[in-house]
């Protein structure tokens, strides 16, 4: 645990000027616009789930046990479709604040993760470059590739990994750049 204190700054500046950036992205460039789509007749839909009593949770369809997935029925009516995953909220608007604070705390834990990996690796008196490499790749890793099983398991369009891959790579440097900045230097 002695990396905390040696490493204290630089995972809580990396992870705001994560915040920071990543507010630029979905509030200021126009990089994510128009990602999501609305569904026609949803009113008849959202009527159906609550029919439903639909609850929070990830839903899959059509649904079927892995055992049942060559049964002809199955194949059928995944061959019918829609074929889909639909992830179901809690009721009421969405909680920015809530998700803020998650948002932050999840940057918190990512450099973390770079200064104890850091911190093994490099140790203290590490140079700029060899301390930015190694966490960088440590947040671009978290940070962005983490969407690319969306995009193999769950038919997220790849455009919109690809999008959030690009996101990952630049928190990666921006975490990189206060690490190497940052990096204890022994003397």
């Amino acid at each position: 645990m002695a990396f905390l204190v040696e490493l204290w700054l630089p995972i809580l500046l990396s992870a705001a000027a994560v915040f920071i950036v990543s507010a630029l992205f979905h509030m200021v460039l126009p990089l994510h616009k128009g990602e999501y789509r609305g569904l026609s007749d949803e009113d008849g839909l959202l009527a159906a789930l609550r029919e439903r009593n639909v609850t929070r949770g990830e839903y899959w369809f059509p649904f079927a046990a892995m055992k049942d997935m060559g049964d002809p029925d199955v194949v059928a009516r995944y061959r019918q479709g829609p074929v889909g995953v639909i992830t179901v909220m809690d009721n009421g608007p969405p909680a920015m604040l809530k998700g803020l604070v998650q948002w932050f705390l999840f940057s918190v834990v990512v450099s973390v993760f770079c200064a104890y990996i850091g911190s093994f690796a490099l140790g203290v008196g590490a140079d700029y470059m060899t301390a930015f490499r190694l966490t960088g790749t440590v947040a671009a890793l978290a940070y962005g590739v983490s969407h690319v099983p969306d995009s193999i398991w769950k038919g997220k369009p790849w455009a919109m990994t690809m999008r959030y891959v690009f996101e990952g790579l630049v928190y990666g440097l921006v975490t990189a750049g206060v690490f190497g900045w940052l990096w204890p230097t022994g003397v």
